[in-house]
């Protein structure tokens, strides 16, 4: 689920950027600092918003730059187990299919996908359920339940996410449409 978030940290203003509008310099350091970053505390950092306040610098001899305690806003992404998510396809592969939650992309194996068997058509980069005929392809939005979470803060990209839609109510937002209207139209 996303958050806004209120945080305070120390930023350090380097000393060629001393001139510049603080607010600005602060928010563009947080930006680059933690956007895309994963704290396990906290949760993913998808973007800083707003710098709140800004607290008295201070020097460190040695160092030309100044630091400052500021308070500000962020948007973070928290995921949980068996939390239930959407997310849009951005990769197909004979295994499954890679799936971007914004800032992370999760993994949805064909074994997670139906309980059909699933061919893959490389030509077409889809993953087809063989007695349905409904498939999975780049650009698709899904619906999917968390069923393996491993976030690595130190190497986000290293952060393993795995991902099941053979449950009911779970699928590409295609298939679930679909599900729709069979209901109302046998009701």
């Amino acid at each position: 689920m996303y958050y806004k978030v209120t945080l305070e940290d120390k930023v350090r203003v380097p000393p060629h950027r001393l001139g510049e509008d603080l607010d600005a310099v602060i928010l563009s350091v947080l930006q680059e600092q933690l956007e895309g970053s994963i704290s396990k505390e906290i949760g993913i950092f998808i973007v800083v918003t707003k710098v709140l306040d800004i607290g008295e610098g201070e020097l460190i001899p040695g160092d030309g730059a100044v630091y400052y305690d500021v308070r500000f806003e962020a948007v973070v992404l928290r995921l949980a187990l068996q939390e239930v998510i959407e997310g849009v396809v951005v990769e197909t592969t004979s295994f499954g299919a890679f799936v971007s939650l914004g800032p992370i992309d999760a993994m949805l194996h064909v074994s997670q996908i139906s309980d059909e068997y699933i061919n893959y058509d490389e030509k077409s980069g889809r993953l087809i359920c063989q007695d349905s005929k409904r498939y999975i392809a780049v650009g698709d939005g899904i619906r999917a339940r968390v069923v393996a979470l491993s976030l690595n803060e130190r190497e986000p990209r290293e952060s393993k996410i795995g991902l099941t839609m053979r449950q009911s109510g779970l699928g590409t937002l295609l298939w679930l449409e679909e599900e729709f209207e069979e209901e109302r139209g046998a009701a």
